[in-house]
C-alpha cells in the first residue's frame, strides 16, 4: 500500500499542473466523481449518499496514489460504502450492471458468471480496504442542510420579484453538487462550501443583498462569523477550474 505526501489532498482534484492547467490526476478524479453522480443517479441514490460516495473516493486518494488501484473499482465501492453509511442500501449487482451498461451502453446486463463474481468480490474487497485507509472514518457533515437554511433565510431578505426572475436556488444547488467534482469537500468547511456556492450564484446574476452597504458585516458573515473573502475567493476559484475541465474533457 503506497501512501502520498499530505499536500496531495491539500490541491485536491483541481490542484494545478503545467501552465496553470489541472494536474493529470485531477483531470483523471473528475471523470471518476461524474461516473459516481450518473450511476448513482441510475441507481436512484439521493443527493446526500452520492455526496458522500464522492467524498469517500477522494478521501481515499488522499491516502494513496492514484496509480495502486483502479478508480473506477474504488468509485464502485464509494457508492456500495456510502449506500450503507446513509442507510440507502444498494445490492452489488444493481451497481454493476449500471456500471457496465455506463461503460457499454449497448450491452445486456451481465450474467452471473464467473466474471461477475470476480467482480462482486473485488467491490467487497476493496470496501473493506478502503474501511482500513479510512480508519472507518467515513460520515461526513455535508454542506447541504446549511445551504438549505441559508436559502431560507435569503429568501425572506430579498424582494419577492427578485427571488421569483432569477434561479438562485437552483444554481446554488447545482454548483454544491458540481463542487464534488474536487476535493472542496475536504478542504473546506460545510458552512462555507454552503454560503460560497450562494454567493456565487447571486454574483452569476447579479443579485444584491438588501442594504449590504448599510450592515455592520457581510450578508455572508452573518451565517458564518469565521468565513473571510479570501476563502470564499479560493472557492470560488476552484469551482471555475472545475467546470474549466469540464469544458476540456469529453
Amino acid at each position: 500500500m503506497e501512501t502520498v505526501h499530505p499536500e496531495s489532498c491539500e490541491g485536491g482534484a483541481v490542484a494545478p499542473g503545467a501552465q496553470g492547467r489541472p494536474a493529470p490526476e485531477a483531470r483523471v478524479h473528475f471523470r471518476v466523481t461524474r461516473f459516481i453522480m450518473e450511476a448513482g443517479v441510475k441507481l436512484g441514490m439521493q443527493s446526500i449518499p452520492i455526496a458522500t460516495a464522492c467524498t469517500i473516493y477522494h478521501k481515499f486518494f488522499c491516502e494513496i496514489n492514484l496509480d495502486a488501484y483502479d478508480p473506477y473499482l474504488v468509485a464502485m465501492s464509494s457508492i456500495y460504502l456510502a449506500g450503507k453509511v446513509e442507510e440507502q442500501h444498494l445490492r452489488t449487482r444493481d451497481i454493476i450492471n449500471v456500471s457496465n451498461r455506463y461503460f457499454n451502453p449497448s450491452s445486456e446486463p451481465l450474467e452471473l458468471d464467473s466474471r461477475f463474481w470476480e467482480l462482486r468480490d473485488s467491490i467487497v474487497q476493496c470496501e473493506l480496504l478502503m474501511l482500513r485507509v479510512l480508519r472507518f472514518q467515513v460520515s461526513f457533515q455535508h454542506p447541504h442542510k446549511y445551504l438549505l437554511h441559508y436559502l431560507i433565510s435569503l429568501k425572506n431578505w430579498l424582494n419577492r420579484y427578485s427571488w421569483q426572475r432569477t434561479p438562485i436556488s437552483v444554481t446554488a444547488w447545482a454548483l454544491l453538487r458540481d463542487s464534488y467534482h474536487g476535493g472542496l469537500c475536504l478542504r473546506f468547511r460545510a458552512q462555507h462550501l454552503a454560503v460560497a456556492v450562494l454567493y456565487l450564484a447571486l454574483q452569476v446574476y447579479g443579485v444584491e443583498v438588501p442594504a449590504e452597504s448599510e450592515a455592520e458585516k457581510p450578508w455572508w458573515q452573518v451565517f458564518s462569523d469565521d468565513l473571510t473573502k479570501p476563502i470564499i475567493d479560493n472557492i470560488v476559484s476552484d469551482l471555475i477550474q472545475i467546470y474549466t475541465m469540464d469544458t476540456e474533457i469529453p
